[in-house]
């Protein structure tokens, strides 16, 4: 029975390790460089996220955990409260963006943020208001917290293809170019949260919002320059997304057959989360 048991262990193992492989094989191209963190300084940074939603951040959830655990500041700015979004039957769609609103505020205790800043501009309507609007918001963030590093969306496709991550994206792009130089301008690096090639690829077999979304044509996301390695705290980024309990629809875009596979084997397919500097 001793031996059985140790062949079905040995079995079980060996199956475990070659799904791992055959999926970090579809997701992940071997080019990209993986970091074990996002920053090289060891002493103590303010990053700050500005995103157009809230559960935006969960694309570099694993990231931000890691910063904090490393002893960095986190500050999270969002200019929408996501009032346009799925309501998940938890609430009424005019009850959305304040339910949203104290989703956002569990989550950002879960990363031990430092400050949440949440504007109330109006979500799927960012296209319809100037550029230079979140210009200003972008510089007075900046000024105010004073951030090292920001971390955005892209601003060529906003991630699968939502105007208001390009919009936002863009304006601190702006902001980022046109100040960098300038004496007093705080923020040292800009990065743009993107997807490997095979990961695009696979979205846009199998993910509904990358398929309605996602341009065919032109530029499409930014190459990443590296990747970050995170499963040592998808444990946690599963408690940051049933945090935002209304938008479990969307983060099975992000996350595709997440309850379906065991966290294991998942967070070891799902292993790291891709970034592009803005130069």
């Amino acid at each position: 029975m001793g031996i059985i048991f140790l062949i079905t262990i040995f079995v079980f193992t060996g199956l475990c390790l070659a799904l791992i492989w055959w999926g970090r094989s579809l997701l992940h191209n071997s080019d990209i460089p993986v970091q074990s963190h996002l920053l090289e300084e060891t002493d103590s940074q303010t990053v700050m996220v500005f995103f157009a939603h809230p559960d935006d951040e969960i694309a570099v959830g694993g990231t931000l955990l890691d910063l904090r655990n490393l002893g960095h500041e986190l500050v999270l700015v969002y200019l929408t409260k996501g009032e346009a979004g799925p309501t998940g039957g938890l609430v009424a769609q005019e009850e959305l963006g304040e339910a949203r609103a104290l989703e956002m505020e569990k989550v950002a205790a879960i990363l031990g943020a430092k400050e949440l800043e949440m504007f109330d501009f109006p979500d799927s309507g960012l296209k319809e208001l100037p550029l230079d609007t979140f210009k200003i918001v972008a510089r007075e963030m900046i000024q105010k917290h004073m951030p090292d590093y920001v971390v955005s969306y892209d601003s060529e496709v906003g991630l699968y293809g939502h105007p208001d991550h390009r919009m936002t994206s863009k304006a601190m792009e702006e902001v980022f170019l046109e100040e960098r130089q300038k004496p007093g301008f705080p923020v040292k690096k800009l990065f743009q949260v993107t997807l490997s090639p095979k990961q695009i690829e696979i979205a846009l077999k199998i993910a509904p919002g990358f398929q309605r979304n996602y341009p065919r044509e032109g530029k499409g996301l930014p190459v990443p320059d590296f990747s970050v390695k995170t499963t040592p705290y998808f444990s946690t980024l599963v408690s940051m997304m049933e945090a935002h309990a209304t938008q479990q629809e969307v983060f099975r875009d992000l996350l595709p057959y997440r309850e379906k596979v065991p966290e294991f084997i998942y967070s070891r397919i799902f292993d790291r989360e891709y970034f592009w500097e803005v130069r």
